[in-house]
């Protein structure tokens, strides 16, 4: 058991991250990773050769299950569906790869992939995992997977955001939306949005949040300073890392009122994903461990 119980937490960050990129929910990935614990305690763990690889397995066909069950719940889910923001630590940001890969922007990619083809491509692409395990994992040959992880990386190919835009930009791009936000200042968040930005508020029927995405600099800026002007108390912007790239924790009156995550190219904001369910904010107050 004490065998097992260090293996487990050696590589518990991997298998969160694992989870969480297949799922885009940490409350999820948390369930899978208990689901994980109780298959592997129950491991002979001398027929193991490769203990690492024998537990992204189980993770892998775990949160191939949940994500399942996830497809139907979301289809009766209140308004769009974001992912649930994670405050990350600065070494996350120094992964150019996995802070790619577990950024809001690339995550909504993601959820456009079948469970199979997700699963396929996170192993494949940001874990490096080889195909003969990934088939192992999914239950495919390897010239199976192969073929999904061509179609997977085409599809996400045709649908990542197109200029990745340097820390500085990024950051730059935060600190005018968080003047904009916390002065209600129209022409300033102009100024900063792409002319095809596009907003998506998620409240899950429990806050308040737009229904719909809204595309186009005029009409997200009216939206916004429009919304801001209304608000009884003034917002306070604090930045931080969501999900490894520059964000904001939005409050008022010292309460959270939302977080915020910022898809930058060019210099200019062309995303805003602004998450307001309460169920999905537990996270951005307290840093999560992602790790390759």
């Amino acid at each position: 058991m004490e065998s097992a119980t260090g293996t487990f937490v050696a590589h518990r960050d991997l298998l969160f991250t694992v989870a969480y990129e297949m799922l885009g929910s940490a409350a999820d990935a948390e369930d899978v990773l208990q689901e994980t614990w109780l298959r592997w305690v129950g491991v002979d763990l001398d027929t193991v050769r490769d203990r690492r690889a024998y537990l992204v397995r189980i993770v892998t066909r775990q949160a191939l299950t949940r994500l399942r069950t996830l497809g139907r719940r979301r289809e009766s889910y209140v308004g769009p569906w974001l992912p649930e923001p994670l405050l990350t630590t600065p070494d996350v940001a120094e992964d150019v790869v996995l802070a790619d890969s577990v950024s809001m922007a690339m995550l909504l990619v993601l959820e456009a992939l079948g469970p199979v083809e997700r699963a396929v491509f996170v192993l494949r692409e940001v874990f490096d995992v080889p195909y003969a395990e990934i088939a192992e994992a999914v239950g495919k040959t390897p010239a199976a997977v192969r073929q999904i992880a061509h179609r997977a990386r085409s599809h996400v190919a045709a649908r990542r955001p197109r200029d990745t835009a340097s820390p500085d930009d990024t950051r730059a791009a935060v600190q005018a939306f968080q003047r904009a936000a916390e002065t209600g200042d129209l022409q300033g968040l102009l100024d900063v949005l792409a002319p095809d930005v596009v907003l998506m508020s998620d409240g899950g029927g429990v806050a308040k949040a737009v229904p719909r995405p809204v595309t186009g600099a005029g009409k997200v800026a009216r939206l916004l300073t429009a919304g801001w002007r209304r608000a009884p108390a003034p917002f306070t912007g604090v930045p931080v890392r969501l999900n490894g790239w520059p964000g904001l924790l939005l409050r008022m009156d010292g309460e959270l009122h939302g977080a915020v995550a910022l898809r930058v190219e060019g210099g200019l904001i062309t995303g805003l994903y602004f998450v307001r369910n309460p169920e999905k904010l537990s996270r951005v107050e307290r840093a999560t461990a992602l790790r390759r």
